[in-house]
């Protein structure tokens, strides 16, 4: 099994327990209680099924329940297969065009869901969702917490990397694994909220009751008074030709399975995007010792912070700007996938193309909320707020003040007495600002004998751990916006040598540089992946940006387990240790193109409804012929009539009507489904097997 058994932050799961299963008849093994798709995929299984239409080879997309593409037939029922638990002795086959009906075992006795009551409902247990409960908790509100994962903490569960913003309120410094511990814990410490894991809402009803499916088997109505929408977002597809290929699936997805699941799914990716999620999941590659063979960003500019960028570059991961996919190309998986700049127009310029060997192609081009509850919650005349990614796509750290502050927006709509606290507001203004200005720093000159840092940061953004680990506080802000968007400067006196600063910034945008009698320098350097070398090994030292500034010798590594940090201090000539920040991780053969690019495949054949797979130019020639106003009338095409509900391709219809020549003002949309994923009919009325989730309602 291709398992990931080291990594420099995570530690092997133990206590898991091998069992035995078939995939389609031929035995395989996998880890109790696992999603059968990783231990899919942990075998090198890429291919799942083919497709009814065409026969077209799916696999794993979104890992996140939200798609249909890891249908799977287990003991003989289609079900997803990421959010289907492993156990032993099933019997796992491919679905091979539309799945068979189940067997009829009989006439089964029917009951009534059973109902729970509380005064708030909080869908989604992410960042922004656990935050609101425990504000709700603390008020003595009671809440029913349901969401869809089994761990609690959204997407958090998936961050391996430390958390930028104020390290006071949001847990600045801390990696986002454990950042969703902490919030965990505050919430089941909570007498009044009930936490319903493993649990998706499946639909919200006018009479003010919800319809929660309990550890994915058990139809339980949650009666309630109001309901907070914290259900985070998904991530969006993209249109080029082979977009549907097994390998092509979001950084979500490859998140999950590496970070959540420790599956090593890839041996060379090359990532779509540049937003934070696109590098850091570039970063959390190399970390699990997968290659990168570069980040394509079709913008002028990197979409995400810089010293998230900086510290990919100077790994050895290149970031291509206006560049984009010309198509991806595989016999039934991603074998290759081609590139090329753009012109103004976003148009590919083919004469610059270039073509990669790959075997997995992120997508991390944006998201779209998952805002259906809130729409429902208001058009049924439902006190409803959103918090979030739900409200607004913003990173973890805005999105923990944004539950706060939700909560207690509810809390006023259920007549409590509570005043909010008008700082949460400005703290949360300051979370959520883009990046700001890029600020050239004055050089550093080393001192003989004394420790001194250097701050590699240089753009504007919402971050301050290095200035509170300080222990003798030589580090503060520079006042120029007056908040933690101001960069950090050193006093000039008391620097101890203590390296907090470099252990816990989380852009590894700290060193601490130190002159040497006889001439030369010593510099600290913050490093995050295996660090095999030794004491008198030769390392190749790059500067913020990824630029070779030549070698240094390695004098001592330290590992600092508070922040699951290396340091490398380094001896090399003083004008390299003050610009050194960075040790070199993949070598460039990691990042070549083949000699001769490939362009064979037409951009209308890009895949838009996925679970039907019905092609842009389908779309497009049927727009144009029928004058097409309402998106509901391309269901014709069976577009928007997939498992998934639409979620996928919804928001690529504005993109294709646009190619068609029609506003997308003008379109209507598609109308929004009553329940957000399916449910066998029999669940609904008790006849499915009983859940040990029970237990935790009573």
């Amino acid at each position: 099994m291709d398992r990931i058994t080291e990594h420099p932050v995570l530690s092997p799961k133990e206590g898991r327990v091998e069992v035995r299963f078939t995939f389609d008849g031929k035995p395989a093994s996998g880890y109790e209680g696992e999603p059968i798709s990783s231990a899919l995929v942990a075998m090198g299984v890429k291919r799942f099924s083919s497709h009814a239409k065409d026969g077209a080879p799916q696999g794993i997309f979104c890992a996140n329940g939200q798609c249909s593409q890891c249908a799977l037939i287990v003991d003989g029922v289609a079900v997803k297969s990421c959010v289907t638990a492993l156990r032993a002795g099933m019997d796992v086959r491919s679905v091979e065009g539309l799945p068979p009906l189940p067997l009829s075992d009989g006439p089964r006795e029917l009951a009534k869901p059973r109902r729970v009551s509380c005064e708030v409902l909080v869908i989604g247990g992410g960042p922004s969702g656990l935050a609101a409960t425990v504000e709700l908790g603390k008020l003595g509100i009671a809440v029913v917490l349901a969401d869809d994962k089994a761990d609690l903490g959204g997407k958090l569960v998936l961050q391996t990397h430390k958390f930028f913003g104020s390290e006071a309120d949001c847990y600045a410094g801390t990696r986002g694994v454990d950042i969703a511990r902490k919030l965990s814990d505050q919430v089941k410490a909570l007498p009044g909220v009930t936490v319903l894991a493993n649990s998706p809402v499946v639909g919200l009803y006018a009479d003010r009751a919800a319809g929660v499916l309990v550890d994915y088997r058990d139809y339980v109505l949650v009666d309630f008074k109001a309901v907070l929408v914290a259900a985070g977002a998904r991530e969006r597809s993209v249109l080029f030709p082979g977009n549907d290929l097994p390998g092509v699936f979001g950084a979500g997805a490859f998140q999950t399975l590496v970070n959540r699941d420790l599956v090593k799914c890839s041996k060379r990716v090359l990532v779509l995007g540049s937003g934070n999620v696109g590098l850091i999941a570039a970063y959390h590659a190399l970390q699990a010792g997968i290659e990168v063979a570069g980040i394509v960003e079709i913008l002028p500019q990197v979409n995400g912070y810089k010293v998230h960028a900086d510290k990919i570059v100077r790994a050895g991961v290149p970031v291509y700007l206006n560049t984009t996919i010309v198509a991806v190309e595989g016999e039934g998986r991603v074998e290759r996938v081609t590139v090329a700049e753009v012109d103004e127009k976003r148009r590919p310029i083919l004469s610059t193309a270039r073509t990669y060997e790959v075997d997995t192609v992120l997508v991390a081009a944006g998201l779209s909320p998952c805002d259906e509850f809130l729409r429902q919650a208001r058009d049924f005349d439902i006190p409803a707020v959103a918090a979030g990614d739900a409200e607004e796509i913003a990173e973890a750290s805005s999105a923990m003040f944004g539950g706060r502050i939700a909560a207690l927006a509810l809390a006023k709509l259920l007549g409590r007495a509570v005043e909010l606290d008008e700082s949460w507001v400005a703290k949360r203004e300051v979370l959520r600002s883009r990046p700001g200005d890029t600020i050239v720093r004055e050089p550093v000159v080393p001192e003989t004998g004394t420790w001194k840092p250097v701050f590699h940061c240089v753009q504007e953004i919402p971050c301050d751990p290095c200035t509170t680990v300080c222990p003798t506080h030589s580090i503060a802000l520079k006042p120029v916006r007056g908040s933690i968007m101001d960069l950090p400067r050193y006093s000039g006196k008391d620097c101890r040598g203590c390296n907090a600063c470099v252990a816990a910034c989380p852009g590894l945008a700290v060193s601490l540089v130190k002159g040497l009698d006889g001439g030369g320098a010593e510099v600290v350097l913050p490093f995050e992946f295996p660090a095999p070398f030794e004491p008198g090994s030769k390392l190749a030292l790059l500067d913020r940006e990824g630029a070779s500034l030549g070698e240094g010798e390695l004098v001592k590594k330290v590992f600092n387990r508070k922040y699951k940090t290396w340091l490398l201090t380094v001896a090399a000539p003083s004008e390299i240790a003050v610009r050194a920040i960075g040790v070199r991780v993949q070598s460039e053969a990691a990042t070549r193109s083949l000699p001769e690019p490939r362009v064979e495949r037409l951009s209308d054949e890009a895949i838009v409804c996925r679970c039907e797979r019905v092609t842009v130019g389908e779309i497009v020639r049927y727009i144009k012929e029928y004058r097409v106003r309402d998106a509901n009338q391309l269901k014709t095409l069976r577009v928007g009539m997939g498992a998934c509900g639409s979620k996928t391709c919804t928001p690529l219809l504005p993109q294709v009507f646009r190619q068609a020549g029609v506003d997308p003002a003008e379109v209507a949309g598609l109308t929004l489904r009553p329940l957000s994923i399916e449910v066998p009919l029999g669940t609904f009325a008790g006849a499915g097997p009983l859940a040990a989730g029970k237990d935790r309602m009573k």
